[in-house]
């Protein structure tokens, strides 16, 4: 869901006081106001994912509980975006451990079609698929995991042998 005027992390509040299973993708950073103190940031704004139904988000909107709450669209199809949970698990465990490494993408960014699909076999990351690939901003090929339509992240290059090609 999109959040309006930078208020992911008050959502966040509002959701987590009602006990609705959300997540913001965070990285993290030196806060301006004390120097050397690194804090959690959301990576992108305005972007907050919402464990929820689709009857529930409806009755959540209703209430007007989080009027700055709304729904993304799919601009090729015209419908909500609803993100399967074989996507989106992925990515939480991807991004949980806010590695200052991580890049985030638009999905426009990155041309998927050019990588490699790959599995990791062993590490932290055992069972995650995604694409190997070179990313804007990286020296090497980085393992991108994403979620369609919504975001990408490229997450540290992975050493080739605890990878697997998929085909």
């Amino acid at each position: 869901m999109r959040v309006t005027y930078r208020r992911e992390l008050a959502a966040e509040a509002i959701l987590n006081k009602l006990g609705i299973e959300n997540y913001i993708p965070k990285k993290l950073s030196t806060d301006p106001r004390n120097k050397g103190k690194k804090i959690l940031v959301p990576a992108i704004h305005n972007l907050i994912f919402v464990y929820m139904t689709p009857s529930g988000m409806r009755q959540l909107k209703e209430d007007m509980t989080i009027p700055y709450l709304q729904y993304m669209m799919d601009k090729r199809a015209g419908a909500k975006i609803i993100v399967p949970d074989s996507q989106m698990r992925p990515f939480i465990a991807a991004t949980a451990d806010y590695e200052e490494t991580l890049l985030y993408f638009q999905p426009e960014e990155l041309n998927l079609s050019k990588g490699t699909r790959v599995r990791v076999t062993a590490g932290p990351l055992e069972g995650q698929e995604g694409v190997f690939l070179k990313v804007k901003g990286a020296r090497d090929r980085r393992l991108v995991i994403h979620i369609e339509g919504v975001i990408a992240v490229a997450r540290a290059l992975v050493h080739p042998e605890l990878v697997q090609v998929i085909r």
